[in-house]
């Protein structure tokens, strides 16, 4: 069976997530320049498509000013932005985008993330409008044309920014949601549309429904997964692996990592809440698919866990059911992604995502 590319993307710890033991901090693996560089550098050594960035309001440091600094320091691998919308004036993302694509050759791609700030608290529906508004805005912008905007949220008439990508078109939205205002607005904006681990039956019905709301907008969508790797030389040093992770947290320190993120209550968290309670009592959800990370963990809350082969025959099923970009991550980063990139990413048909 011949397979369409599929992207695949590691994981910089921008937000203080970045463990050998699960609940338990450890200064040098603390979200700083030099840390989180190195993950990035290695990862494009390591022969990487692409690598998120994340961002969180509170937690470690910031990303746009990272994604700059990194940006003139790599000469192949793309870079994929999270910006908070609920923080952010859109014709100034939209200059911020143009400079950082600049200053990375055109290689940068956008995580849209749909947020409220501390101490702002917008209802589900409103929320969502605002970033539909706010990725229209970034796409007239960043494809040259000028912008006429009369929303709820902001009323613009605009130039183009001077300063363009290196293609003079906007760059790639990925943006992930299972609410059903999320999937809305996703359906309406967004390029890349990211799911988290969940059972196989649960990742194709998503797809479906998500291709068909895309549709009746005249849209088509390109389809991301979210998940976190442990690979081993066998599946029982594989599942050691997992079980060593957990090996010093307690109940507590978990929960309080989990309430943290300001996504906490977010119908895709508890998804993945619902994940990790239905699964086997050693934490499995289906073959393969483990759910301990969610125990210290908001968002993406678990883990593909097995042999190489076992590793790159499940991505292979998630790429039979439609899935073309892949982001992964492991603790610690840096260690997972080099155990990755020599044990299943030269099996995998794998190349930048194009629209």
């Amino acid at each position: 069976m011949t397979r369409p590319t599929c992207e695949v993307s590691w994981f910089s710890a921008l937000c203080d997530d970045d463990y050998e033991f699960l609940g338990v901090p450890d200064p040098m693996l603390k979200s700083s320049w030099e840390h989180c560089r190195d993950i990035v550098m290695q990862c494009e050594a390591g022969g990487f498509d692409n690598i998120l960035l994340p961002s969180g309001y509170e937690l470690g440091i910031d990303t746009t000013a990272f994604a700059a600094g990194i940006a003139p320091m790599l000469r192949r691998m793309r870079l994929l932005m999270a910006v908070r919308i609920g923080e952010m004036w859109p014709p100034q993302l939209a200059r911020q985008i143009a400079t950082i694509d600049r200053m990375l050759g055109g290689r940068l791609t956008v995580n849209i993330i749909s947020s409220d700030m501390p101490g702002e608290k917008l209802a589900s529906a409103p929320r969502y409008a605002r970033t539909v508004e706010a990725m229209s805005i970034l796409k007239t912008m960043l494809n040259g044309q000028p912008l006429d905007h009369d929303g709820e949220f902001w009323k613009l008439k605009l130039d183009p920014p001077r300063v363009t990508t290196v293609s003079g078109k906007a760059p790639l939205l990925y943006f992930g949601g299972l609410s059903e205002d999320a999937r809305e607005a996703a359906a309406k904006g967004c390029d890349v549309f990211l799911m988290w681990p969940d059972k196989k039956e649960t990742v194709a019905a998503i797809i479906a429904d998500m291709t068909a709301r895309a549709a009746r907008h005249g849209r088509i969508l390109k389809f991301g997964y979210r998940a976190h790797m442990i690979v081993r030389d066998t599946e029982a040093e594989a599942r050691d692996a997992a079980a060593r992770l957990l090996s010093k947290l307690d109940a507590a320190t978990g929960e309080a990592i989990r309430a943290k993120s300001l996504d906490s209550t977010s119908a895709g968290v508890q998804a993945q809440a619902a994940l990790r309670e239905a699964a086997s009592d050693d934490g499995y959800a289906e073959a393969n698919l483990w759910t301990g990370v969610g125990r210290a963990r908001s968002g993406c809350g678990a883990a593909i866990v097995g042999d190489p082969d076992q590793v790159l025959a499940k991505l292979n099923d998630y790429r039979d059911m439609g899935i073309e970009a892949f982001i992964l991550s492991g603790y610690p980063h840096a260690a997972e992604a080099d155990l990755f990139a020599r044990h299943v990413l030269p099996k995998l048909e794998h190349g930048p995502l194009v629209i």
